[in-house]
């Protein structure tokens, strides 16, 4: 007899606030931006987050242990190119194709998931992400509205 094992909706650890930013900066450019205007020591990890072998999503970390908060910026977009092949006279064609990791966030380009801190701290922070002058807007997500919030759980 074949036993079904579940895991449990509590053992996923979901206690991070999530901050959803839109900016048309590049990764690199906008992990330099919040360093600079948050007081952040942001880097870009070596690996990034890899869902299958075209679908990676950047990220970029720093551990203050100091205050003891984990934060990480992660692109939520990941633009795909695909070739469509041809059988007719023209050659093969290309088109991209974009996936997200929040699928119902499609607006969003960054998300900073900040581990560890506390409201005003928090508040703070997103004024300073909108003192950048390439971001259109900062603000924070409720994380318990997400579907796809097991993306963030890495």
């Amino acid at each position: 007899m074949l036993t079904t094992h579940r895991i449990s909706e509590d053992f996923y650890d979901d206690n991070f606030q999530l901050i959803a930013i839109h900016s048309g900066l590049e990764d690199f450019a906008l992990g330099y931006a919040i360093n600079a205007a948050c007081g952040t020591k942001l880097g870009r990890r070596e690996s990034d987050l890899k869902f299958s072998q075209n679908i990676t999503f950047s990220v970029y970390d720093w551990d203050d242990e100091l205050s003891d908060t984990f934060w990480t910026l992660i692109s939520n977009k990941c633009a795909i190119e695909e070739t469509i092949p041809s059988d007719g006279l023209f050659q093969d064609r290309t088109s991209l194709r974009t996936e997200y990791l929040i699928k119902e966030r499609k607006e969003v380009d960054y998300l900073l998931k900040v581990d560890g801190v506390d409201g005003p701290t928090l508040v703070q922070q997103i004024k300073s992400i909108n003192t950048i002058a390439k971001v259109v807007t900062a603000y924070p997500l409720e994380t318990q509205t997400l579907k796809s919030k097991r993306n963030l759980i890495f």
